[in-house]
């Protein structure tokens, strides 16, 4: 990742300093599974950069570097209405070296299959149930298969006879949780940085904070 820095000021010219402005992206491979099923508020997580970071030519954060946040937000999903949902930010870059850059990210998009991002503070919401896809499930546990197709399709004659057993079966697949939000390990993400990091390149020993923060 190539970070286009314009005019930083005469504290920011510092060649013991770099920095990483607002609005950048930054591409994560999470290391740990996030779900609603059994993550909490305030869990942390972490992750590792997919792409390093570059400043004036230099890279300052190396591919692989390890990342840690938590969860901010976590909604279990509800019956009929009320779908799963969780928020998530990033606290902290770590580089082989073990210095740790404060930084703050919100979530802008994860490649996880049935989910999706729902806001711009990045929400990630779990799948919902359909008619169809109720019906379906109803019909297979009901052995009504063509009564359920005809159903898909709109059609009314199959209905009859079997429909008082098979609409129960629908309204009840309907009326059960809807699936969870989650993020397994491996799964790639995105975070956009909300406050521009200033950060210390030096020597010191390997542990040290050496970016007071996130403005």
């Amino acid at each position: 990742m190539l970070l286009a820095c314009g005019p930083l000021g005469a504290a920011r010219d510092d060649t013991d300093s770099f920095v990483i402005p607002a609005g950048t992206n930054l591409d994560v491979q999470l290391t740990s599974t996030i779900s609603t099923k059994s993550s909490q508020t305030g869990d942390l997580f972490t992750g590792k950069t997919n792409e390093p970071i570059i400043y004036h030519g230099e890279e300052v954060v190396p591919e692989s570097s390890m990342v840690e946040g938590h969860i901010t937000f976590i909604q279990p999903p509800g019956r009929v209405k009320g779908k799963a949902e969780l928020r998530l930010v990033l606290d902290t870059i770590k580089i082989p070296s073990g210095q740790k850059y404060a930084i703050k990210a919100s979530l802008k998009d994860a490649s996880a299959q049935g989910v999706t991002i729902k806001d711009d503070e990045g929400t990630v919401q779990g799948p919902g149930k359909s008619m169809k896809s109720a019906a379906k499930e109803a019909g297979i546990a009901a052995g009504g298969g063509a009564a359920v197709g005809a159903l898909i399709d709109g059609g009314q004659g199959a209905m009859v006879g079997a429909a008082a057993g098979l609409v129960a079966a629908v309204v009840h697949t309907l009326a059960k949780h809807h699936g969870a939000a989650e993020l397994p390990a491996g799964t790639d993400v995105t975070f956009l940085i909300s406050g521009e990091v200033t950060a210390t390149k030096t020597n010191k020993e390997a542990g040290v904070f050496v970016a007071p923060g996130a403005h």
